[in-house]
Parts: C-alpha cells; sequence; structure tokens
C-alpha cells in the first residue's frame, strides 16, 4: 500500500479489531461465573431428586421432575446409570454420549465455554449407593437465574463496525494535513505561488499542524521574494528603455557633427545599444511569462507552416556561421496557442543552435507527433553539431542568465534569456522542453506541445532543406 491513510486505517482498524474481539472473549472465558458455579452447586440435589422421583413414580414421576427443572432453570438434564443407560429410556444425542464417556470439555474449562454445546457433567453417588453420571445441557440464550451468556454476536459486529469508524476518523485527522502539504507544494511547482496547506481558523496543535503552518509561511516568503524579483526586473527594464532612446538620438547627432574618424567607435555603440535595447526586450518577456499572462489570444497554429518560417529567417544568420538549417516534417502538426509566442520559443532554441554549432555543419529542425491513440503530442526537436553541454548543466540551462561559459557568452552575445523565455512559453501552452546532448556530439533541445485536435496525419515525401 503506498497511500498513507490506508495505511494508517488498516493497520489501526485491524489492531483495534483484535484488542476487541481478543479483550471480549478473555473476558468472557475467563471471568467468575456465578451461573456455572451454582449450577455445579446444585447437581448433587438434582441427582438425589430425580433417583427419588424414579423410584417412587416410576419414568412418569422421573419426566415430571425433569421438567420442573428445565421450566425454572432452564437447563437439560441427561442421568445414565452405572451401565451408561438414560435412566428415562431415551436416546441421547451424540454428543451427550461423547460429553458423557469423557471426550469433551465442560463449561467449568477455558475451552468448554467456546464450544457450541456447553454443559456441566458430574460424576455422583445416589441415595441408593450406585455411580450416577449426570449431564447438564446449558442454555445458549440467557434465561432464568442461572443464565448462562453466549458470545453476544450482534454486539460483536457493532462494536467492530464502531472501530472502524473510529479508526477511520483518526486516520483522516491525521492525513489531511499532509494531503493538503502535498496538493499546496505541486501547486507551487507549477507556478501557483499562491497555493497553500492551511485552512484559516485552525485550532490544531500538533507537530503536523506546525509543519502546515511552517510551509505557509515559506510560501509566503517565496512568493514575497519572486514578486519582488519580478517587480524589479520589470521596473528596471522600463527605466531603461528611456535613456537608450535618448542615447539613440545623441547617437545619430553625433554622426552628423562627427568627423569619418569616429565612425568605427559610433557603430561599436549602436551595435552594444540594440544588444541592450534586445536585452531589455527579452527581460520584459521573461517577466510577462512567468508572471502567467493568460491574457494572451489563442489560436490553432500549424507547426509546420511557423517551423518554416522561422528557418528562412535563421538563414541568413547561418550564412554567418557557415552552417546550414534543415528541417524535417515528418507530419503536420496543429497545436492551440499565440502564434507569436511559439514562434519566439522555437526561434530562440534555433538561434542558440546556430550560434553553437561547428562551422559546416547541419542545424536540424524535426517535427512529428507521438503518443497512443492518434497521437496526442507534437514534438519539435532542434539539434546541432557544437560541443554539447556538460551533464549537470543540462537541467540549469532555462534557467534566466544562466550561461555555462560567460567569456563564451560574450563571445557569442548571449546573456541567457533565449532559452528562459523557450520554457516559460512552452509551459504556459502546457508542454515541456528538456536538452540532451547527442550521441554523436552536440545539444538536442526537445519541445513538447499538446495537440489542439487530432487530424489525420499529413504525410511529407522528403524532408524540406532551407538553404
Amino acid at each position: 500500500m503506498k497511500s498513507l491513510f490506508l495505511k494508517i486505517f488498516v493497520s489501526y482498524y485491524i489492531a483495534h479489531a483484535l484488542f476487541f474481539v481478543l479483550a471480549l472473549l478473555a473476558a468472557f472465558a475467563m471471568r467468575p461465573s456465578r451461573e456455572i458455579s451454582e449450577l455445579q452447586s446444585q447437581q448433587p440435589r438434582f441427582l438425589s431428586e430425580a433417583v427419588q422421583a424414579n423410584q417412587s413414580g416410576g419414568e412418569q414421576g422421573l419426566w415430571k421432575y425433569l421438567r420442573g427443572v428445565h421450566e425454572t432453570y432452564h437447563v437439560r438434564l441427561f442421568i445414565f446409570d452405572p451401565s451408561g443407560k438414560d435412566l428415562l429410556g431415551r436416546k441421547p444425542p451424540e454428543w451427550v454420549q461423547e460429553a458423557r464417556a469423557g471426550g469433551m470439555s465442560p463449561a467449568t474449562n477455558f475451552w468448554g465455554r467456546f464450544r457450541p454445546n456447553q454443559f456441566l457433567r458430574s460424576s455422583l453417588t445416589g441415595p441408593d449407593g450406585q455411580q450416577y453420571t449426570v449431564i447438564t445441557e446449558l442454555p445458549p440464550e440467557p434465561h432464568g437465574p442461572f443464565a448462562f451468556h453466549g458470545i453476544p454476536g450482534l454486539g460483536l459486529l457493532i462494536g467492530i463496525m464502531c472501530s472502524g469508524v473510529v479508526c477511520y476518523v483518526l486516520a483522516r485527522y491525521l492525513t489531511s494535513p499532509i494531503a493538503r502539504l502535498r496538493a499546496a507544494a505541486q501547486k507551487m511547482a507549477s507556478g501557483d505561488l499562491t497555493a497553500r496547506a492551511g485552512i484559516p481558523g485552525s485550532r490544531r496543535r500538533d507537530e503536523t499542524a506546525e509543519l502546515v503552518r511552517d510551509f505557509d509561511l515559506m510560501a509566503d516568503r517565496l512568493e514575497n521574494l519572486v514578486g519582488a524579483q519580478r517587480q524589479l526586473l520589470r521596473d528596471i527594464s522600463h527605466e531603461l528603455r528611456s535613456p537608450l532612446a535618448r542615447l539613440n538620438v545623441a547617437l545619430e547627432l553625433a554622426r552628423q557633427r562627427s568627423g569619418a574618424d569616429a565612425h568605427t567607435a559610433l557603430d561599436r555603440i549602436e551595435r552594444e545599444t540594440i544588444r541592450l535595447n534586445e536585452m531589455i526586450q527579452r527581460l520584459l518577456t521573461l517577466v510577462r511569462l512567468e508572471g502567467g499572462d493568460d491574457s494572451l489570444e489563442k489560436s490553432e497554429v500549424h507547426l509546420q507552416d511557423l517551423i518554416e518560417e522561422i528557418a528562412k529567417d535563421a538563414t541568413f544568420e547561418a550564412q554567418n556561421r557557415q552552417c546550414r538549417v534543415e528541417v524535417e516534417i515528418a507530419e503536420d502538426c496543429v497545436v492551440s496557442g499565440s502564434p507569436s509566442l511559439l514562434y519566439s520559443a522555437i526561434e530562440n532554441v534555433v538561434r542558440n543552435a546556430i550560434r553553437y554549432t561547428e562551422e559546416d555543419t547541419i542545424v536540424r529542425i524535426r517535427l512529428q507527433a507521438e503518443g497512443a491513440e492518434g497521437k496526442s503530442q507534437a514534438v519539435v526537436q532542434i539539434s546541432d553539431s557544437g560541443p554539447g553541454v556538460p551533464q549537470d548543466a543540462l537541467d540549469k540551462l532555462f534557467l534566466p542568465f544562466y550561461r555555462i561559459d560567460d567569456a563564451r557568452g560574450r563571445q557569442t552575445g548571449g546573456v541567457g534569456l533565449g532559452l528562459a523565455i523557450t520554457a516559460r512559453a512552452v509551459s504556459l501552452h502546457g508542454g515541456t522542453v528538456r536538452a540532451g546532448n547527442r550521441p554523436g556530439g552536440g545539444l538536442m533541445v526537445e519541445i513538447r506541445l499538446p495537440l489542439a485536435s487530432r487530424p489525420e496525419p499529413t504525410p511529407v515525401e522528403s524532408p524540406a532543406e532551407v538553404l
């Protein structure tokens, strides 16, 4: 059993039920029985009066006496003479014959109290000097002053059911905070920092309740820190736009007033200004995505058209790196989402692959559908022939501002925001993104997006190559 609730419930229930049954049986079997003791003490009198009734009135007198004992004490007497014959000439039940022969334990014995036919057995000497055996069958239900109480089956069932209810409530009480903690942790892991596990107004003060309160305090702290970070990035990005705009104006004025000797320095200033503008734009996009932008207008997007357009735009950058971009479409896939965001998510990966692949190599983009029951996911794979990424850095590639090598980042112009934007955009569309090193060298980034519908796939005869 993997469920903590079931473990607690079943273990408590079994332990409680066993304790209840054993306690009842022990109390029943070991308690002093006044009824049995009194009936046992009456055995000599029963025998003496029965023999006298038989001698004075014959079988008819004995029958009347035994009937009177049964009506008074609710027991049945079987009296056997030394030859083993019943005084009334009856044929006793088989269990009575076995009890007379000593093959069964009487109710005065521990195990005898658990038999369906409970009895007392006595070997006594009658008034006539002969040895008789008296078997007294005890009643199964309580009657009369010498009643013998059997195991209460209905009471036992009610007790077990009540213990089940108590154990269920106890197990639910113990595990409900853990279930709320797990649900809140899952929501936080998916990006909902407002998730909390506590119940407002709860008065629980045990260890589990303290853990829930500590978790909520941690969640409050995390939400405040992440919110402050996002607000800081948003404010800085907005505040930097105005100085950059003024810098661009000043740059144009400087070009007009300066001579040819200053053009090289001014061109460098312009490139850095453009780069800074791009970084600010990416920062604003990242902040908007991490805030969970639900206002995006979604429509059906054909990934084949989107990827071919990205490849055409990336070809110009690939020519500078002396590499090529190839597109392989196994089948067209239609997803629901924002075309501009999906374009940016895939383009960032493609541009990153072009930036780090070796010269005279191919950056390959492959589109296919995968999944059971009609292929439920669109899979976009972008692979390059670059140096790859250290294994321990693969999970960090999609973190904002993360770069494996700062020197290489400055050389290629990367600031560590492109893949972070990709991860957030894909997550916003309900998809996943992961990176892995190719066996032959290079990096492969795989983007998975849920299909908007499940149309019949359109096969493509041969891969399309964008030169």
